[in-house]
């Protein structure tokens, strides 16, 4: 922008200039008549033009606006006024014998460039097909099949109909935009077509969705179109007898989960309609062809069972269960919708759509969800995504089996259905919620969060306050049409799962290290081994059976940690009292505060008194004798430390505290030291630092205790600063052991190099602040990609840890398993994802070829158009296949690297993208 800056005058005298004719040669650019006045506001050319001339130009674009150079300047004037007539009909080089002129000659033609006024003919000879197809053969869309006066371009159509998907713009706004471009002054007003403008785009709409299913190509006619047969399928998703076989008896049972069916439900109340009109005043056109259940019959059922009452929810308070018989709705036909959509790839299900006359009510969701489901072949396997899961499900076969009518009823002989709350929302239930009916617990499911639908929530919602206004059938045609959009924008774009299945790759490769390095530490002793084949067992018997013990839930009462929490203060307060350090306490102070008695020795001598300042004076000077007196002894053994001090950089200060001790690890790498010393040291280091890693583990248990204790039982500003000032004590507890630890490690370091250790560094790694966390934080990561902090990576199991130590790593360790086996899972489902998409794109191409020669014509114009078209359609698939092809063409190396990083076992059942799907 700083280089436009300066030349912003230059660019405002050529708009400027542009007001003008130019230059000073004014004649007739194309004859050379000195008369010359007329120039084209859309063509390229800028040059002037006689009336004669400009006529001729534009008999093929008479459409453009022109104007008039008269009196000093340019006014508008229009193409009809300067004579120019437009014929209608077949006519290539001669003129029509019969022209009829339009009503009153007066013609409406709404184009991209504005709202023009035209003299029109039609053609009125004996063979001349209708009027209105007459406009269509010019691609003008007829305001009406009998006796036309209105038309629009398919320009301006195709127009509107992106921008309404891209923007959201209103059919209002679109249409008062052309008005103003055609006159911004409002001196000439221009004529009302805007309700001609809706209808019109409402055709436009069904013939665009007919078209683009194949209904043109059908011998059967328009009529024969089947429900949902308008909507955009998913090319990922299991299509029986489309890109997956109809039978599927050759398919292993361990395989069975990738043919899956993943939905997700959802209401959406943003998606009002007020009390428009009628479905007799406006029926709508798509009849439930696309993503609306079919009106009449769901009308019937809901009236069948208005008066069902709705269960209330046992979970928690959920409003979508408690309150869908008092949601507001007067002056509402419809409070919302409820939709079902494809779970993994946000895209909406045919007949999955339906209106919500009252709340969110089980009644309506009922019938949506199985219209949907009965517009898909029967899959071996439904997983169902609904925030409510845990209450919908309860009575739901009930409810299927004795109100839902009996074409919707599913045949659950042959499918199993699995229950499951999206990710983000699963954080609101209670705690058996979360495990029952968690994705990132159960197999078989990748890493599907099941939140989709609110991602296509936030795109159809900017149009909510148009459609709220509409009558019901529009309203339905335009939610139609932009589900439809949205469905295909995520066919285009399906292409860039290649940048998904890398994320994949990577993060299983990194929860499989975790798993491993978890499993190894746990192996290390003989309990160890015998517990983790303990918890294998448990964790398959669950995944396998639900009504199992579930091994993500612990088995330690919720009252076993603060026992142990107050045990250790005991044991702390014992101690203060043996040294005499001891602190009275108020008796009305929680019991949190007593922590603090065992911290706060160490720091006194920040804010203490004048008494507690000489006896650290005391101290002092008995670790300076204590100092000296090992300083002599030093010398005897390492007799060049007295040339280091010597030669070597002074202590800041006097105070023995800042001494440098000079052990063998501060001078190894500057000068010789016996290796006995060596070795000694660096058991005594190895020693302090394993011991101050349990100091780091107690603190974090101790500060994850407090500050739960403070959440759940503190109320107050007296109570909760006091426990604060506990927990800043912990705090500072736990930065001096990490301290304390980041020294005895560093001399390892050291050490090591001299004494040639290895792996050593396996069991005390590199702390940092991030890895001061308790077991089960997330760490800011969600809980489907966390990795459990090194720190608990116990080395073995031994009958000292604590009862709720173990319970914590047998949860943890089941967590550290599942997410390393969802990644694993999402490698394989992307990968059969993307065969099913080449071989869906194979079947619609073949669709097409077919569709050339399916419908029978007389005339070969109309036959030569129906074979365009299917070529075309099936060039866009073929081509679409080879783009996603390339974009793939590195997914299968890309793979196979990543799972020949230690994952032998699973050479034979390595997914791959090679070869069409089962």
């Amino acid at each position: 922008m700083h280089l436009w800056v300066p030349e912003c005058p230059h660019y405002l005298d050529e708009l400027i200039r542009l007001e003008g004719r130019g230059k000073a040669h004014h004649a007739c650019h194309a004859c050379g008549d000195s008369d010359a006045p007329y120039r084209c506001e859309d063509c390229f050319s800028v040059n002037l033009f006689c009336c004669s001339c400009i006529i001729t130009l534009h008999q093929n674009v008479p459409l453009h606006r022109v104007k008039r150079w008269q009196d000093g300047y340019f006014y508008s004037t229009t193409l009809k006024q300067l004579g120019l007539r437009i014929q209608l009909g077949d006519h290539t080089e001669k003129l029509c014998c019969n022209p009829k002129p339009a009503h009153d000659n007066d013609f409406v033609i709404i184009d991209v460039h504005g709202i023009h006024e035209v003299a029109l003919d039609f053609c009125d000879c004996a063979n001349a097909p209708s009027h209105y197809r007459q406009l269509l053969r010019r691609r003008l869309f007829p305001a009406t099949s009998t006796d036309p006066r209105t038309a629009a371009t398919f320009a301006v159509l195709e127009h509107f109909h992106l921008l309404s998907f891209e923007s959201k713009v209103s059919a209002y706004e679109f249409y008062h935009s052309l008005a103003r471009r055609s006159d911004n002054t409002g001196i000439a007003p221009i004529k009302d077509r805007y309700s001609v403008f809706l209808r019109i785009m409402k055709q436009w709409r069904n013939l665009k969705s007919l078209k683009r299913s194949g209904r043109g190509h059908d011998p059967a006619g328009v009529d024969a179109t089947q429900e949902g047969q308008l909507a955009v399928l998913c090319p990922a998703c299991p299509q029986f007898g489309k890109n997956v076989l109809d039978d599927l008896a050759n398919v292993s049972p361990n395989q069975r989960w990738l043919y899956s069916l993943f939905l997700a439900i959802d209401a959406n109340f943003r998606l009002k309609r007020r009390f428009v009109s009628n479905n007799i005043k406006d029926p709508g056109l798509s009849r439930g062809w696309g993503y609306f259940v079919e009106e009449q019959q769901y009308k019937a059922y809901l009236h069948d069972h208005a008066d069902e009452a709705q269960e209330k929810s046992a979970c928690v308070s959920h409003n979508a269960v408690n309150m869908a018989d008092t949601k507001a709705s007067k002056g509402l036909t419809a409070t919302g919708v409820g939709s079902i959509v494809c779970a993994r790839h946000d895209m909406r299900l045919a007949n999955g759509v339906g209106d919500l006359q009252k709340g969110e009510k089980y009644i309506n969701m009922d019938y949506i969800v199985f219209s949907a489901l009965s517009t898909l072949s029967t899959a071996p396997i439904v997983n169902f995504s609904y925030d409510i899961a845990c209450q919908w499900y309860k009575k739901l076969w009930q409810r299927v089996s004795t109100a839902l009518p009996l074409q919707l009823q599913p045949n659950r002989t042959q499918t199993t259905f699995n229950f499951f709350v999206p990710k983000f929302h699963i954080a609101a239930h209670i705690p058996a919620c979360q495990t029952n009916f968690s994705f990132n617990w159960t197999p078989g499911v990748g890493r599907t969060d099941g939140e989709v639908p609110e991602r296509g929530w936030a795109d159809i919602n900017h149009i909510a306050s148009s459609t709220k206004e509409m009558g019901p059938g529009s309203r339905r045609d335009i939610l139609d049409d932009h589900f439809g959009d949205w469905n295909w924008k995520k066919v285009a774009s399906l292409g860039t799962s290649s940048k998904m299945i890398k994320e994949a790759v990577k993060a299983e490769k990194e929860h499989r290290h975790a798993l491993t390095e978890l499993e190894e530490s746990i192996q290390e002793s003989d309990l160890g081994v015998a517990s983790l084949t303990t918890w294998k067992s448990e964790v398959i018997a669950w995944e396998l059976d639900h009504s199992n013990p579930n091994p993500f839930e612990s088995r330690i009462a919720g009252d076993f940690f603060s026992l142990l929490f107050s045990l250790e203060l005991v044991m702390q307060d014992t101690q203060d009292l043996e040294n005499g350090s001891s602190v009275s306490l108020h008796s009305h102070v929680t019991p949190g505060i007593l922590i603090s008695t065992g911290v706060d020795l160490e720091h006194a001598h920040q804010h203490a008194t004048n008494e507690q300042q000489a006896n650290i004076l005391a101290h002092r000077n008995s670790l300076q004798h204590q100092i000296d007196a090992w300083t002599e002894i030093q010398l005897l053994y390492m007799p060049s430390v007295s040339r280091l001090r010597a030669t070597g950089p002074k202590p800041n200060s006097a105070r023995p505290e800042d001494f440098q001790l000079l052990l063998p690890s501060d001078f190894c790498d500057l000068t010789p030291c016996d290796p006995k010393l060596l070795e000694m040291e660096w058991s005594l280091r190895f020693a302090q630092a394993s011991d101050t890693l349990d100091e780091c583990r107690s603190h974090i248990h101790i500060r994850h205790q407090l500050l739960r204790f403070k959440s759940r039982h503190l109320r107050g500003q007296g109570a909760n600063t006091r426990a604060q000032r506990t927990v800043q004590a912990v705090e500072k507890q736990l930065v001096l052991s990490h301290d304390k630890y980041s020294r005895a490690r560093s001399a390892l370091v050291c050490l090591s190099r001299h004494l040639d250790r290895v792996r050593w560094d396996h069991k005390l790694q590199v702390l940092k602040k991030s890895d001061l966390r308790p077991i089960g934080d997330l760490g800011g990561q969600t809980q489907g990609t966390a990795i459990m902090s090194w720190i608990w990576l116990t080395h073995g199991i031994s009958l000292h840890h604590s009862e709720g130590l173990q319970d914590s790593l047998r949860v943890e360790w089941c967590k550290t398993r599942a997410r390393h086996t969802r990644w694993l899972e999402e490698i394989q489902l992307l990968l059969v994802e993307m065969r099913r998409v080449l071989a869906f794109f194979a079947w619609e191409a073949k669709c097409w070829d077919e569709r050339q020669i399916l419908r029978v014509v007389d005339r070969s114009e109309y036959a030569e158009g129906l074979t365009a078209y299917a070529k075309r359609q099936a060039a866009v698939r073929r081509a679409l296949s080879a783009s996603f092809l390339e974009m793939w063409s590195n997914v299968g190396a890309l793979v196979n690297a990543g799972l020949d990083d230690g994952a032998e076992d699973q050479e034979d059942d390595r997914p791959s993208i090679d070869g069409l799907p089962h």
